[in-house]
C-alpha cells in the first residue's frame, strides 16, 4: 500500500528536532482522536514525557510560528493547521494493515451484491460511509471502448445523414452508437473505414490505439479515402478522450456514474454553528458531480491512495473537508474507476487509508469477475 503525496509543505520534518517532532505528533494524534485542542498540561502528563508545561508551551509556540499549529487564543490548547495535517499525513502517519474484523465486514458487504455490478458499487459506497463516518463515493468504470478490448468495428449507413457504428468487444459484448455521417461518405467508404479500424483495434482498448490510428492517418499511410478518414477521426473524437477525462467534455464526464452514500454521517457529532455551516457547504459541494468526477479522475496517475486536505482542492476550500481517493483496477492493472471518502479534516487517516486500499483491490477483482 502506498500514499501518493499531493502537496509539499514549505516546512519539513527535517527542520524539527526530536522533541518538537514528538510533541507535534502528540498534538495531531490527540486532535484527530478527540476533535478538541490539546494543551500543554495534557502533553506534560503523557506517558514517558518528563518535560515541564512551560517547556512544552515554548515548543508549541515555535510550531505555531511555523504555521503548523494554531489556537483560539494564547492560553488555549493547540490544533493542527491544514499545513500541519499535511506534514503529519505525509511524514508521521503510521499506516498498518486493515484489521481482520473490518476485512470480513468489507468482504461481506460487497459479497451481498451478488453478480450485480451496480449493486456492488452501491454497497461499496455505503460500506465506506458506514465504516469511516464520512460520505462514501464510487466512480463507476468508463463505459464501452474506453476499458474493454475491441474485436470488430462496423459502420452501417442510415438515413438523415447518420451512420450506425457497431462495436464488438473481445468479451462478446456489442454496443451500437449513432453518429453524424460526414458529407461525401459513400457506402464503400463506410466499409473501408470499418475494415481499417477493425484491423488496428483488434485486441486493443480504444484509449491505447487512438493515437496510433490518428498518426497513421495524418502521415498519409492509411489506405483509405479522405471521406473514410474524416469519418474515423470524428468517431474517435466521440468515443474516447485519450484514455482520460482530464480533457473531456462536460457531456462526457456527466455520462460517468458517481455513487454517493452516507451524507447523513456528516451530521453526527456537530458541536458548533461553524460545524453546521461547514457541513451544509459540503452538501453543496457534493451536488457538484462534474467537479467531483474530475477530482476522482486525478487518481489515474497515482500509485496508491491520494489525500486532499481542505483547500488543497478548490472544491472543498469553503467546507474545509478532506477527501481520500483510491483507484480500483482490473487484473491487467488498468484503472476502471475510483472510490473515495469525504469527511472533516480530522478523519482517522490511519484507519481510512488501509480500508480504502483493501476495498479498491477487492472491488476491482469482483467487477472483473
Amino acid at each position: 500500500m502506498s500514499v501518493t503525496p499531493t502537496f509539499t509543505p514549505a516546512f519539513s520534518l527535517a527542520d524539527m528536532d526530536l522533541r518538537a517532532r514528538d510533541i507535534f505528533r502528540d498534538v495531531v494524534e490527540g486532535y484527530l482522536e478527540s476533535g478538541l485542542p490539546v494543551g500543554s498540561k495534557t502533553l506534560a502528563l503523557s506517558e514517558g514525557r518528563s518535560l515541564s508545561p512551560a517547556t512544552i508551551r515554548s515548543v508549541l509556540a515555535e510550531l505555531s510560528r511555523y504555521g503548523l499549529l494554531t489556537s483560539a487564543h494564547a492560553s488555549a490548547g493547540r490544533v493542527p493547521t491544514q499545513a500541519g495535517l499535511r506534514l503529519f499525513v505525509d511524514g508521521l502517519l503510521e499506516i498498518g494493515d486493515i484489521g481482520k474484523t473490518e476485512r470480513n465486514t468489507v468482504e461481506a458487504k460487497l459479497a451481498a451484491a451478488g453478480q450485480d455490478p451496480d449493486a456492488l458499487m452501491r454497497n461499496a459506497s455505503a460500506m465506506l460511509a458506514g465504516l469511516t463516518g464520512g460520505a462514501g463515493l464510487v466512480l463507476a468504470p468508463l463505459s464501452g471502448a474506453q476499458e474493454r478490448a475491441l474485436r470488430h468495428v462496423e459502420f452501417v449507413n442510415l438515413d438523415s445523414n447518420q451512420a450506425l457504428v457497431v462495436l464488438v468487444y473481445e468479451d462478446g459484448a456489442v454496443e451500437n452508437r449513432i453518429m453524424a455521417r460526414p458529407a461525401g461518405v459513400l457506402p464503400s467508404s463506410l466499409e473501408r473505414a470499418g475494415n481499417f479500424l477493425s484491423a488496428r483495434l483488434k485486441g486493443r482498448r480504444l484509449s491505447e490505439a487512438r493515437e496510433d490510428v490518428l498518426a497513421e492517418i495524418a502521415a498519409g499511410e492509411a489506405q483509405i479515402d479522405a471521406a473514410a478518414a474524416t469519418l474515423i477521426k470524428k468517431g474517435l473524437a466521440q468515443w474516447s478522450s485519450s484514455g482520460s477525462t482530464a480533457g473531456a467534455s462536460s457531456e462526457y464526464r456527466q455520462r460517468r456514474n458517481l455513487i454517493v452514500r452516507g451524507q447523513s454521517h456528516l451530521l453526527d457529532n456537530l458541536e458548533a454553528r461553524t460545524d453546521v455551516e461547514r457541513i451544509l457547504q459540503l452538501f453543496d459541494d457534493l451536488e457538484r458531480q462534474e467537479e467531483l468526477i474530475d477530482l476522482m479522475d486525478r487518481t489515474e496517475d497515482a500509485d496508491g491512495v491520494k489525500i486532499f486536505i481542505g483547500s488543497e482542492n478548490p472544491l472543498f476550500s469553503l467546507s474545509g473537508s478532506s477527501v481520500v481517493i483510491a483507484p480500483y483496477r482490473d487484473q491487467q492493472s488498468n484503472i476502471l474507476g475510483a472510490l473515495g471518502v469525504i469527511g472533516p479534516t480530522r478523519l482517522n487517516y490511519a484507519r481510512v487509508i488501509p480500508m480504502m486500499d483493501y476495498t479498491a483491490q477487492l472491488l476491482g477483482r469482483l467487477l472483473h469477475r
